[in-house]
């Protein structure tokens, strides 16, 4: 007979997991189903997404600055080597002691695991086939999807795994590419990208599009284009890739001779030993059995509509993170999570799609909030009257100076007539921290002088928020 639950959870990712522990937390019995074979749970973003990239980011930014920062700060080192097996090492460590702190907490919540792949056959029943091809069959008054999304492919440019790669290999080469070709100018390729960089790659990025980091401000990702340049990036912006060739090369190496075309209808080609395919994720829906179960999907992007309570088509099913709408960020998928738990015991959550902050991983950092400019301008206003700008350079910041980081700038968006902030953007250091007091202000429907008025540390990061803020409420800063 099929064992029965409250809630049965597929997927075991960031908004999977945390559905599971909450709802088990208000009083559900509950089951959380994982298909990776080694029964690591978390995602893809703990596993090979989020936690080991930053691993990887965080090493390799040390190395970096051992060997060119350090020497300013009057550190003189001296034979530097870098030992990439071991730096692997570490990062393998620190995503097994995360995916083993989910385990434990599913144990102290008791949150049921089953591991294999999870299909649905019917509303409220769930079969779960193990990798030895075993198949468990469940049963739940509701069932939660939540098996989060893939890289996407090119048809002309299909995954080997080895020479042409997804982030996933991307994040585990056991050597420094000569040179590492990248397709695709969004953040998953340009974090990769700093990473092998700094150990050594030359680093080439192909993008369709006339800029990169499309989601971010337009005025931040031009500075960061010009300072990635100045780290040693290589960009062909408006150009097409057509295909790619692998040849073998010496000692059982391989290159791969990456095709494009470019706006004016050159033909270019770039040879490298490795190509990152990173031109965006896609909903992970194959072998779900949505068509089975009868839930609707955009079967072009994969996408699944849901309502406000996350409900499908489909009574007593549902849908969240990188299934449905919105942004596929880790953090948004757990609210979401957290949102349908306690919806599913009877409370009332909030969660304020307009209030997710955004953070990407290269140094300087970019993080943001709310509306970029474009999307200011987008709505009517125009600059002046209809909305306000404050900027603040982390050059004049006493405590980026002393920190040797004095890249970027703060950039405040008001409204013009009521000073409340449409969106914050931070191009510098620690910008994924200092987005998190914009955030707790437009959450409460703040104004530029409510964090004008804050009074921050001194010397800190932190004030560069408030002087942008300053900037945008008074038209000028103190310190620039």
């Amino acid at each position: 007979m099929a064992e029965k639950f409250d809630l049965i959870v597929i997927g075991a990712g960031p908004g999977g997991y945390v559905a599971a522990i909450r709802a088990a937390q208000l009083g559900k019995k509950v089951a959380c189903v994982e298909k990776r074979p080694n029964k690591a749970l978390g995602g893809t973003c703990l596993n090979v997404g989020c936690i080991p990239s930053k691993a990887l980011l965080d090493s390799s930014e040390l190395y970096e600055v051992t060997r060119h920062k350090l020497a300013k700060h009057g550190i003189k080192v001296n034979g530097v080597s870098l030992d990439v097996p071991e730096m692997q090492r570490r990062k393998d460590g620190v995503v097994k002691s995360l995916t083993d702190g989910i385990s434990f907490l599913f144990k102290k919540n008791k949150v049921t695991p089953f591991y294999g792949s999870g299909k649905l056959t019917a509303p409220g029943k769930v079969e779960v086939m193990a990798v030895d091809g075993t198949k468990t069959q469940l049963e739940g008054d509701n069932v939660l999807l939540a098996t989060g999304s893939e890289s996407t492919e090119l048809p002309f440019l299909k995954f080997d795994g080895k020479n042409v790669v997804s982030s996933t290999e991307a994040l585990a080469f056991d050597n420094v590419p000569k040179h590492l070709i990248i397709v695709g100018g969004g953040y998953i390729g340009l974090e990769l990208g700093s990473v092998w960089r700094r150990l050594g790659s030359e680093v080439t990025v192909i993008e369709f599009l006339p800029r990169i980091l499309t989601i971010a401000d337009g005025e931040v990702a031009t500075q960061v284009h010009k300072i990635l340049v100045k780290q040693g990036f290589t960009f062909h912006m408006e150009t097409k890739v057509t295909g790619a060739t692998v040849q073998p090369g010496v000692l059982g190496t391989s290159n791969v001779t990456v095709t494009a075309q470019q706006k004016d209808g050159t033909e270019i080609k770039v040879t490298g030993d490795k190509v990152l395919v990173a031109v965006g994720r896609r909903p992970f829906t194959a072998g779900l059995g949505l068509d089975e179960a009868g839930v609707t999907y955009d079967k072009k992007t994969g996408k699944i509509p849901v309502d406000k309570q996350f409900k499908t088509n489909v009574p007593g099913v549902y849908a969240i993170g990188d299934l449905i709408d919105g942004p596929m960020l880790a953090h948004k998928a757990s609210e979401e999570g957290v949102a349908f738990a306690e919806m599913l015991a009877g409370h009332k959550p909030h969660l304020n799609y307009d209030c997710i902050p955004s953070a990407i991983y290269i140094w300087p950092e970019v993080a943001s909030v709310g509306l970029t400019e474009e999307q200011v301008q987008a709505t009517g206003r125009a600059k002046g009257d209809g909305y306000k700008v404050g900027k603040f350079p982390f050059v004049a910041s006493g405590r980026a100076k002393a920190m040797d980081d004095t890249d970027g700038f703060v950039k405040v968006i008001t409204d013009a007539k009521t000073d409340r902030l449409l969106g914050v953007h931070i191009l510098g250091p620690r910008a994924s921290d200092l987005i998190a007091e914009a955030v707790a202000v437009m959450e409460y429907k703040g104004s530029a002088e409510d964090i004008a008025r804050m009074v921050h540390g001194h010397p800190s990061l932190t004030e560069s928020v408030g002087e942008a803020a300053r900037a945008a409420w008074l038209g000028m800063a103190i310190h620039a």
